[in-house]
C-alpha cells in the first residue's frame, strides 16, 4: 500500500484561512452557549404565551370577565368539543386563559400554566383546528420550554424558592 504524497494531503486538509473562520466561528458560539439565557428566554416565553392567550380569553368575554354568549355560541357551533357542555367549555376557557396569563407574567406556578395552556394548545390542535398546526407549534414550543426549565430567574417562583 502506497501513501499519498504531501500535495495531495493537503488537498485535503482545510486551508489556513478556512480554520481560522471555524476557529473564529467556534469562539462566538462558545461565548454565546456560556450567557445566562434563561434571563431573557424565560420571561420573553411567558410574556409571549400571556399575550396569545389573555388576548383569546378577552374574545370570549363582555366587560371584565363576563362570558360572552358569542364564546358559548362558538364553542356550540364551531369547535364542537366532545364530552364537554358549550357552556362549561366556553367558561373554563375564558377563565383559564385570564388566569394563566397572569400566572405566566408573574413567574408564579410557571411550570402548572404552561402545562395547562399546553393541553389546551393540544386539545384545539386535535378536535378544533388541526389544519393550524403551524400556529399551534409556534405555542408550543415556548410552552414546552417554560414547562421543562420554569420561569428563569427573575419570577415569583424563583423568589419562593421554586426551580
Amino acid at each position: 500500500m502506497t501513501l499519498p504524497s504531501n500535495s495531495s494531503l493537503s488537498a485535503l486538509s482545510p486551508a489556513p484561512d478556512r480554520q481560522r473562520w471555524r476557529r473564529h466561528l467556534n469562539d462566538i458560539a462558545d461565548r454565546l452557549g456560556a450567557l445566562p439565557m434563561d434571563r431573557v428566554l424565560a420571561p420573553a416565553a411567558r410574556l409571549a404565551m400571556a399575550a396569545v392567550f389573555w388576548l383569546s380569553g378577552r374574545t370570549k368575554v363582555d366587560g371584565w370577565i363576563s362570558v360572552s354568549d358569542n364564546a358559548v355560541t362558538l364553542f356550540a357551533e364551531e369547535y364542537k368539543l366532545p364530552f364537554v357542555a358549550p357552556e362549561l367549555a366556553a367558561h373554563a376557557a375564558a377563565y383559564a386563559e385570564h388566569l394563566l396569563p397572569v400566572l405566566l407574567v408573574l413567574g408564579l406556578f410557571t411550570r402548572f400554566s404552561a402545562l395547562a395552556l399546553l393541553g389546551m394548545t393540544a386539545v384545539i390542535q386535535v378536535l378544533v383546528y388541526p389544519q393550524a398546526w403551524p400556529t399551534h407549534l409556534t405555542w408550543a414550543v415556548p410552552l414546552m420550554y417554560l414547562a421543562w426549565r420554569g420561569a428563569g430567574p427573575v419570577s415569583l417562583d424563583r423568589a419562593l424558592g421554586v426551580h
